[in-house]
């Protein structure tokens, strides 16, 4: 899939596309010197613990992948894979035990649990100072206080992005698809911070495309293949499309990819299916000045941003 999302991010569009694989590259090799720096000893080196629940393909693929970046850089990994019938008194048992091991910095509990597992119920076992992720409470509060805390990965990587390709954020007009925990609110709550001014958007918006062609920065997360088409979207906008959609149908990946479109019935026929964000990426590179490809774009960013935060929870507990 990497090298899918890198050579992706290197097709030449109308619109600019922005590179979220080497900005991704350039934070981890950031990351890799301040562990190097820090932590002389291999042992010493901050250390992250995944948990996974169950055998959904998608949740041991990302885990997989936290997991090659870590050792990439110099992070420790353990990988606790459980078995689907694990209980929520047994996960619950198990962070419990990471919360106490001195060694472990950081926790990421995989989403999503198997059905019956409550998952708000199981963030909040986590010990804040190790949710690397920025899902407990006590860091979604800080969050929305402006204080110093871990940031959700998604949007804390779209800020390096924004900020790293010198596209203002201060005094725009920015608007955000989607209002999940994970990227719609705490995206709009570091957008605010950054001094732009912020309309989140959801399903029960009425005339949708009345306020995204207001936006200067438009990000989108509502989990809808190619939603966003030319007529949502200001002219020279940036565009952020955190989506990430399977699509199989070879007459579907025509009408969205355009002069891309052969390329991807390669992948299909391949692979079985392609990826495709939430914007339709050939009618949005009539419209945007930039766009993040997908894949290309955002994903690759998460997972840095995650790296760094396991280092931040290191230097906090133990520095």
């Amino acid at each position: 899939m990497a090298s899918e999302e890198k050579s992706t991010a290197q097709i030449s569009q109308r619109a600019e596309l922005l590179d979220g694989a080497r900005i991704a590259d350039d934070i981890k090799r950031e990351v890799a010197a301040e562990i190097a720096q820090l932590w002389r000893k291999p042992e010493q080196r901050p250390c992250l613990a995944a948990v996974r629940v169950g055998d959904d393909p998608a949740s041991e693929v990302y885990v997989k992948n936290k997991i090659r970046a870590c050792e990439e850089i110099g992070i420790r990994s353990e990988h606790h894979a459980l078995p689907g019938s694990t209980t929520a008194s047994e996960l619950r048992e198990l962070i419990g035990s990471l919360n106490a091991r001195n060694e472990i910095d950081g926790i990421l509990v995989q989403m999503p649990l198997p059905g019956g597992i409550d998952q708000a119920a199981i963030i909040e076992t986590l010990n804040p100072a190790k949710d690397i992720d920025g899902f407990h409470p006590v860091n979604v509060g800080r969050l929305a206080l402006g204080r110093p805390t871990f940031v959700p990965c998604t949007p804390a990587g779209i800020i390096e992005l924004l900020t790293r390709s010198k596209i203002p954020i201060r005094g725009a007009n920015a608007c955000v698809v989607g209002r999940s925990q994970i990227v719609g609110r705490p995206m709009a709550q570091l957008l605010i911070q950054n001094d732009a001014t912020v309309t989140i958007c959801h399903s029960r918006t009425q005339d949708l495309k009345s306020v995204t062609t207001q936006a200067d920065i438009l990000v989108v997360a509502i989990g809808s293949p190619g939603l966003i088409r030319r007529d949502y979207i200001k002219s020279g906008a940036t565009v952020i499309d955190v989506g990430m959609n399977k699509i199989s149908d070879e007459s579907v990946a025509r009408a969205l990819f355009g002069d891309e479109a052969e390329r991807r019935l390669e992948i299909i026929k391949k692979r079985g299916y392609t990826l495709v964000g939430d914007v339709h990426p050939a009618e949005a590179d009539e419209v945007a000045g930039r766009r993040t490809p997908v894949p290309g774009g955002v994903g690759l960013l998460t997972v840095a941003m995650l790296m760094r935060n396991t280092v931040k929870a290191a230097r906090k507990r133990r520095l």
